[in-house]
């Protein structure tokens, strides 16, 4: 490892803020609020009986009448177990769908409980996203729409069908035109149903709208090879990736399939192959994409579409017209080293853009066809269909509602009135439109504007299915009856367009057994209930054709140079809108995991802020969380800004997803909204645009949890080297070819134990991880896992038993890399920081520190190598927190399941029916921390028993494992040789954290290999 490399949590530990240096010198890092406890609803105050009642009350009663119904068995079929009957404390699963993914459905009970990947999913492979993960919880939201509603008040559903029938019926008489505005559609029975309903009333139409857009990609590819299509992008098939600004590992398309395929050529089985790809990452914000890229080059959003001009010029040897350098000398210097490397990759070579410009893209199109990549890295045969949306058609539409031509409108999945950037315009043009039907299943911004609400079934009560690949199709199917008074989507449409189908199910059915069973080789009754069980069909694909480009260019080249002069305008700052991976485009705002899980990079959680370079913050003399305003395109919005490292001078970024205005109390008035900031300029939606700043003399704190600890300088925490060191030397970041001292030697304070039949322990390689942070959602759901707001977050009690700590680099000048004295980082360095994800969970240390100072015995060693917690034993000393190295225990503050105060989060009526069973929920006054989900080795280890077989390696996956689409994490017994984990520990890249404290960690993890070359130089 570079012995010059610095390593930091944050800017405050890396510059010794006062703050931060007080905070650190105190044994706990806030004292216990006596005060609080003693009264407020604590020990003196009032029990919060009214929760107690609740719980047992209407909310349960409502999900245990729809658990308690078991769906009919010739319909639904559990996955792999055909159980009778539901039988108490044994899981049934489900197959079905996830926007597009095939996943399990874990029940209890009837209820279901937890969301995992289906093993043998195309997409994931097992994996799901941190919003897949929450999705479950919000099937138990009580703030779900429960019946239908018109003109705001309760209706009976055959009052609303007779309503709607006949104002569709006098809509179809006047011949005014009849809209359906959907989020892009890709199940093939929905589409039917579309279709039957045009056929009924021919003025109507599909309008496919995505409130982050696909279009410029989508019409670039017509433009380019006639062909109306998103690209399935192979990362695996890359020797040499560069983006420009697409952050394919985060948010962008398909990100749970492009990290299974991207770290497939980078992770321990690659490594030991001698193989890695080459990344580099062309980008305004920090992003999971560009922070995980081997090199990482910061640049202005006006600078994107110069650099593809001169990287095109690099590869062709033409000369665009109007082509210029750069103004950013790093970028000017890396285009043309990129140019070699992707011509010495060709064939094997991948660019993409993020941008929804259609020139843009068309360039984009133009290197990739002298790449050679159609064919090989790229499929326009086998296309993505995960998104469908066409700006330019959902912006005639609000034309024709404000001049009064669309007598009726349909919103399926779709929320414009928030997510379009021009929501006046929908507000004003739904003024004028007869008939306004949404089929939210929650209230929400559009839904508040129509006269009729017809709530949805979550797709866990749902019938269904979908269709994200070509020739992939999959299966929707409930997991428990409906909670509420609701009903599908379809089947209202199917009612108002007088179908004779009773319901949907018999629609999908009929619709398989027709067009779909048999391209999976099934028919008949038998074929229903295998792909019940399996959950999806898959068709072969067909041979991927190689496009040439052969489209002039000149015209393309000014339309993008034509953007990029109107971005720089004049001394104005330039802003990028940017996704989140937790909040996305904010539908699942009302979520708590998703607002408590932190952002990747920033760690900020339940808010968005303007992200901005230290350079700037220091130019414009702000401070973190500082309130500035931003006034871009019209609109002004107020928010908390944040030094971030690796952003671009000159610029600042902002996520959408918050500031919602009508959702439940979870997610209303969290942050602002940044959709407004997006513009249309030949006819798609962009994301960036010119912004002056003005600074309001407040300051909002944000909530971080990055820095609620210090590493006091330990870079022994990350290894990391580069691919060529590696290759060289396999054991070079982890010193095993040095002869180190045996820290088990006259041992005077713990004695060995044998383990004769299973030592449970755990590898992380983190060349894998991505830091997306769906296994801290994974781990919350499957332990309950508290969630305790901003206020709390604040207070640095964030209860996750799984964190994803991420660390900044860079090569100190200094004085080898241990410290600074009295020396700032240059701000130049922080704009070019490396960037180390280390997911961070209990150690199960075979010498644990936590375990010696308990003074009841709460905290104790199993005899198969787990540090085991019994709460009822805990008194809340808290030392056992204070003597772990790794600051991974939490201590429960409140009763955080019973106390009204934190009704908004996961403490009303039946969210509580979410909770796992299996693990008991925690009460105020006690520590806890990772138990390697004991639970889940306990039913293993029984189900091998009952079925008279010796446990297998794999039959015990933790939930942090199995969600993680990189899998990156390995967990196993280390007494078999022959287990994934023995194998990967016994890696030459393996090392422990901390080792020098010799507390013999049970989690083991694997260095990070940048391949670095000449560009990195």
């Amino acid at each position: 490892m570079d012995s010059n490399k610095k390593y930091w949590k944050g800017l405050e530990e890396l510059n010794k803020t006062p703050e931060f240096v007080e905070l650190n010198k105190n044994e706990f890092a806030e004292p216990i609020p006596i005060e609080d406890v003693l009264t407020s609803g604590g020990l003196l105050g009032k029990t919060p009986r009214r929760d107690f009642l609740k719980a047992l009350g209407f909310g349960v009663s409502a999900v245990t009448l729809a658990a308690c119904q078991p769906v009919p068995v010739h319909k639904a079929l559990p996955y792999l177990i055909k159980p009778e009957e539901v039988t108490p404390g044994i899981p049934n699963y489900y197959t079905s769908t996830y926007e597009g993914q095939a996943i399990l459905v874990k029940t209890r009970e009837g209820r279901p409980i937890k969301i995992e990947g289906n093993p043998n999913d195309i997409i994931g492979k097992g994996g799901v996203s941190a919003q897949a993960q929450a999705s479950v919880l919000d099937l138990y939201d009580v703030n779900r729409i429960k019946n239908p509603l018109k003109d705001g008040g309760d209706y009976g559903w055959s009052q609303l069908d007779e309503f709607v029938k006949a104002e569709l019926t006098a809509i179809k008489a006047g011949g005014k035109k009849i809209r359906i505005i959907a989020s892009t559609v890709h199940s093939p029975s929905t589409k039917a149903v579309i279709a039957d309903f045009v056929a009924q009333y021919p003025t109507a139409k599909l309008i496919n709208y995505d409130a982050v857009s696909y279009t410029g990609i989508i019409q670039a590819n017509q433009n380019s090879f006639g062909k109306a299509v998103l690209p399935h992008y192979n990362f695996d098939k890359a020797d040499v990736i560069v983006s420009f600004g697409a952050d394919f590992l985060g948010t962008w398309i398909s990100p749970e399939e492009f990290t299974r395929q991207y770290v497939s050529n980078r992770n321990n089985k690659s490594l030991q192959a001698k193989k890695m790809s080459r990344h580099i990452q062309f980008e305004t914000g920090m992003s999971i994409t560009g922070s995980n890229s081997d090199v990482r080059i910061p640049i202005k959003p006006s600078e994107e579409g110069i650099a593809l001009i001169a990287l095109y010029n690099a590869i062709s040897g033409a000369t665009l017209p109007g082509t210029k350098k750069l103004n950013n000398v790093v970028a000017d210097k890396a285009i043309a080293i990129v140019a070699k490397e992707l011509l010495n990759a060709k064939g094997k070579a991948l660019v993409v853009a993020g941008s929804n410009d259609v020139a843009t893209q068309v360039l984009v199109n133009a290197i990739n066809s002298l790449l050679g990549s159609y064919g090989t890295t790229i499929d326009l045969d086998n296309p993505s269909l995960q998104y469908a949306g066409n700006d330019a058609e959902f912006v005639e539409f609000v034309s024709d509602m404000k001049r009064g031509d669309v007598d009726a409108v349909f919103f399926l999945n779709a929320n414009p009135a928030y997510d379009y950037y021009n929501s006046k315009d929908i507000a004003a043009g739904l003024k004028k439109v007869r008939l306004r039907v949404s089929f939210a299943p929650t209230t929400d911004e559009t839904s508040s504007l129509c006269n009729v609400v017809a709530p949805n079934h979550y797709y866990l009560e749902a019938w269904g299915d979908d269709n994200a690949l070509e020739g992939y199709y999959t299966i929707v199917q409930p997991a428990i009856n409906p909670v509420y008074d609701t009903r599908q989507a379809e089947h209202s449409l199917l009612v108002w367009s007088a179908s004779t189908y009773k319901d949907y199910y018999s629609y999908v059915r009929n619709n398989w057994d027709k067009n779909l069973l048999a391209k999976g080789g099934l028919s008949g009754q038998s074929g229903w209930e295998t792909l019940l069980q399996t959950g999806f069909v898959k068709v072969a694909d067909k041979p991927a054709g190689s496009y040439t480009f052969s489209r002039d260019l000149n015209a393309v080249a000014q339309t993008i140079l034509d953007h990029s002069s109107q971005l720089a305008e004049g001394n104005k700052v330039e802003l990028q809108v940017f996704q989140s991976p937790a909040m996305r485009d904010g539908k699942r705002a009302n979520n708590p995991w998703l607002q408590e899980l932190p952002d990747p990079v920033s760690k900020v959680t339940w808010d968005n802020f303007i992200a901005m370079s230290p350079s700037d913050m220091k130019k414009l003399n702000y401070q973190d969380g500082d309130v500035v305003k931003i006034d871009a395109n019209g609109y002004t919005v107020s928010l908390s800004v944040l030094s971030q490292p690796g952003q671009a001078q000159g610029t600042i970024s902002v996520a959408v997803g918050y500031g919602r205005t009508v959702v439940g109390p979870v997610g209303i008035n969290v942050g602002k909204n940044a959709f407004p900031f997006f513009s249309l300029r030949n006819g798609t939606f962009q994301t960036s645009a010119p912004a002056v700043l003005t600074a309001t003399g407040e300051n909002s704190e944000l909530a971080q949890t990055q820095t609620h600890h210090s590493i006091e300088g330990r870079n022994s925490i990350i290894k990391e080297a580069t691919f060529t060191e590696y290759i060289k030397n396999p054991s070079v970041a982890t010193g095993k070819e040095e002869d180190h001292k045996d820290y088990n030697e006259n041992n005077l304070f713990w004695q060995k134990h044998d383990r004769p039949t299973y030592d449970w322990v755990m590898a992380i390689d983190l060349n894998a991880c991505t830091g997306c942070g769906a296994c801290v959602v994974a781990c919350s759901a499957e332990n309950n896992v508290p969630v305790v707001g901003k206020d709390e977050v604040r207070r640095r009690r964030e209860m996750h038993w799984i964190r994803i700590d991420r660390y900044y680099s860079f090569n100190d000048k200094g004085d080898g890399g241990v410290t600074r004295e009295h020396e700032i980082a240059k701000l130049e360095d922080l704009d070019h920081v490396k960037v180390v994800y280390q997911p961070m969970l209990c150690q199960h240390c075979e010498h644990a520190p936590c375990e010696t100072v308990c003074p009841v015995l709460a905290t104790v060693h199993s005899s198969e190598g787990l540090n085991h917690m019994a709460y009822n034993r805990c008194v809340g000393t808290r030392y056992c927190a204070n003597n772990c190295p790794y600051k991974v225990r939490r201590f429960n503050w409140f009763n955080y399941w019973n106390d009204s105060r934190f009704d908004n989060y996961l403490n009303n009526e039946h969210t509580q029916l979410v909770l796992n069973p299996d693990v008991v929920t925690r009460f105020r006054g006690v520590m806890e921390k990772c138990s390697m989900c004991i639970q889940r080795i306990q039913a293993g280890k029984l189900k091998a028993k009952i079925e008279k077989r010796p446990l297998k390696d794999g039959d015990i996956k933790m939930a942090c494992q199995q969600t993680c689409s990189a899998n990156a994490i390995v967990f196993g017994n280390a007494n078999d040789p022959e287990s994934e984990v023995s194998k990967a520990l016994k890696s030459d890249r393996t090392y422990y954290v901390l080792e020098e404290l010799n507390v013999q960690p049970g989690v083991g993890y694997q260095t990070k290999i940048r391949n670095i070359s000449e560009l990195e130089a």
